[in-house]
């Protein structure tokens, strides 16, 4: 156990640590990233596109009037993409320990075990971005607190098999360094926000430069699912080492014992 020091004092999280490693591991890991990443994300450009009308999804003004879905269609859509983020997240959980490790990295292998933990991951991450939403629109920070609170689900239901006790799991795990947590959130966050701002404003740009056709859009919709894989990748891996890291203060378990359940 390395929770306690002899002295009392509470080990650090190491936010920045965690930072820094989940840039290491995503910029030396890029192409795997992008290859777990980047196709979920175009499916899910997709699904928004067909919902919405490829304007509103890429932010441009085709001049044509929004397009909007059916209740149910909206729902469906919602389920979707929720469902892409859990499996590209549950893929990207197990590549980030394999990178840890230095061993190779095998996406094809990642496929069944995100498959089998698809349906509790997908619920639950509808469930905690509900909570968390509730949060952002009373204020920003109990938002924050409460995803911080729910952050290592996913890793949990992955590592642990904890199904549909992974949140409950995650609130365990998350206590007494939930502001740690927080701070390691936001610095990821900037980052994610920061390339989703430059994509926005080089799509805007770019788009009606080569025109408000099939190219133009086509180009878009590649930019944006590139840095979409960008940011997943960046939030999965993050999750996956705090998770690490808060196993290895409270429990004393160290990454390469996380990682063997993949074996």
């Amino acid at each position: 156990m390395t929770s306690t020091p002899s002295t009392g004092q509470k080990t650090p999280l190491g936010v920045g640590g965690i930072v820094s490693n989940s840039f290491s591991i995503l910029f030396r890991n890029l192409i795997a990233v992008m290859i777990v990443a980047f196709i979920p994300s175009l499916i899910g450009l997709l699904v928004s596109v067909a919902m919405n009308g490829v304007g509103l999804t890429l932010g441009v003004d085709t001049g044509e009037p929004l397009a909007v879905g059916s209740p149910a269609m909206i729902i469906a859509g919602v389920v979707v993409q929720f469902a892409i983020q859990g499996l590209t997240i549950a893929l990207l959980v197990q590549l980030a320990y394999d990178a840890k490790l230095g061993n190779a990295i095998t996406p094809i292998a990642y496929i069944s075990p995100a498959i089998k933990a698809i349906v509790p991951i997908m619920v639950l991450s509808i469930v905690i971005a509900i909570l968390a939403g509730i949060g952002f629109a009373l204020l920003i920070i109990p938002g924050l607190y409460i995803y911080a609170v729910f952050c290592v689900t996913t890793p949990a239901i992955m590592i642990e098999r904890a199904g549909f006790g992974g949140m409950g799991r995650s609130a365990a795990l998350t206590k007494e360094y939930r502001w740690p947590v927080v701070g390691a959130l936001i610095l990821l966050g900037i980052c994610t926000i920061g390339l989703g701002i430059i994509t926005t404003f080089l799509v805007s740009a770019i788009v009606p430069i080569i025109g408000l056709n099939t190219a133009g859009f086509g180009i878009g919709i590649l930019l944006f699912a590139l840095v979409n894989g960008l940011t997943y990748g960046l939030s999965g891996i993050g999750a996956a080492l705090i998770y690490a890291r808060l196993r290895d203060i409270k429990e004393g378990v160290s990454v390469d014992k996380l990682a063997a359940v993949f074996d």
